[in-house]
């Protein structure tokens, strides 16, 4: 198809769009806590609920798309998100988040199927490794902005303030529930999105052959070769260590140290995903430098060394270090992903699917260290991370990649 300078911008504001929604949940999770008067444990079910929606449909959503096309997957995508969004925000409760959340999670597992090969066909081929980039750029952005505006829904909500935003939020939420004004923020935006991709005008897009998902012989031939395995586990516990970071930081910040999360608290998960961000330019230039798995033994030491600081250090330590687990964990899925599909000669569309099922892991970890939290406190709980760090450590050891990543000597080398 020809180049296509609006669809990649609007790619890049799906992508904004998809980290908007996704990567918020963290921040929120000790209002949730406070205001359903939740367990632990039971919060652990919040994240869980969402990603378990990308073991549920990242497959089907790459049948749904080689089906219909693209342009009915991503309205019914943002469809599913409003309706999502839209529920909780008019019936707030722990049961209807857990529904909203799957409804929103089920959403963004079709983005995700949809928007790469989109950003392919949009931008061209030659530009499609620049264009990942911005597109990652504009995804931190996203992670790094959402918790700030949860901090300024919950100090202006119900205060009085003559913002019309603000006035028409203290008509919508209970003064004592002031953070679901930010589900009204995600049901609109999504409905937004939804009406301008329904007038957009998509050409047709070609999958390449690595691209495409085969559930039949490809898929068989595929599951029984255990690196496929074992990389499938790679990206589970990637998401997993992820989003345990992220979700219950907060938490841990509030419990051992006072910290308040509507403020303090919210910042630090932001600066998370702002380091998370800067580290993948970095891991960017080293990745031309050094062997990937060289990369990936040394940032997932860092993080190891940094999560230990996090949990075991003085509240003075642990606002610099928990963010600095997001610096250290920045190149893990691309290191993961890219040694993955470079340790098997065909099928990549298939694996790229399979892989993408270890999202889940997002649901699963949280659940896990949610679970331990109730029985022997949040910190020792979160030393159930290590495990999947040690993991993903593992895998720059055993890792035999068919073609390894190409590397240059000099920085003359780049420009050649």
């Amino acid at each position: 198809m020809k180049r296509s300078t609006f669809l990649v911008l609007l790619v890049m504001l799906i992508f904004f769009v998809i980290s908007f929604l996704t990567n918020i949940l963290g921040p929120i999770i000790p209002d949730i806590i406070d205001s359903f008067n939740l367990s632990i444990g039971l919060a652990g079910f919040l994240p869980f609920s969402f990603f378990v929606a990308y073991g549920v449909m990242s497959i089907p959503a790459g049948i749904l798309m080689e089906k219909y096309g693209d342009k009915p997957v991503l309205v019914g995508a943002f469809i599913l998100a409003f309706l999502g969004a839209l529920l909780f925000a008019v019936v707030p409760g722990f049961s209807i988040a857990l529904f909203s959340l799957f409804s929103i999670g089920i959403g963004m597992a079709m983005l995700q199927v949809v928007i790469n090969p989109l950003l392919r066909s949009a931008g061209g081929e030659a530009h499609f490794a620049f264009n990942s980039v911005m597109a990652q750029l504009v995804f931190g952005a996203a992670s790094f902005l959402s918790p700030w505006l949860y901090s300024y829904l919950v100090l202006n909500v119900h205060t009085g303030s003559e913002a019309p935003l603000i006035q028409l939020f203290d008509q919508l939420v209970p003064a004592n529930l002031k953070w679901v004004s930010l589900y009204w923020v995600f049901a609109l935006t999504a409905l937004l999105m939804a009406i301008a991709l329904f007038f957009v005008k998509f050409p047709k897009v070609e999958l390449k052959e690595d691209e495409k998902i085969d559930t039949g012989s490809s898929f068989k031939e595929l599951i029984s070769n255990r690196y496929v395995i074992l990389f499938f586990f790679g990206i589970f516990a990637y998401v997993g260590t992820e989003q345990g970071i992220a979700n219950w930081t907060s938490k841990f910040l509030q419990t051992y140290h006072g910290v308040d999360p509507a403020t303090t608290g919210a910042a630090v998960i932001s600066y998370f995903w702002g380091l998370l961000t800067i580290g993948c330019f970095l891991g960017l230039i080293l990745l031309k430098f050094f062997d990937s798995r060289k990369v990936l033994l040394v940032f997932t030491s860092g993080a190891i060394l940094a999560l230990l600081s996090g949990l075991f250090g003085s509240k003075e330590i642990a606002l610099y270090a928990f963010p600095l687990t997001g610096f250290f964990a920045s190149v893990m899925w691309s290191v993961i992903f890219s040694l993955a599909l470079n340790s098997v000669p065909k099928h990549h569309g298939t694996f790229s699917g399979i892989l993408c099922t270890g999202i889940a892991g997002g649901a699963v970890v949280p659940l896990i260290v949610g679970g331990i939290a109730e029985i022997t406190g949040l910190r020792v709980a979160m030393l159930f991370l290590l495990i999947t760090l040690a993991y993903i450590l593992s895998i720059g050891i055993w890792a035999k990649p068919l073609v390894n990543n190409a590397t240059v000597k000099s920085f003359k080398d780049l420009f050649k």
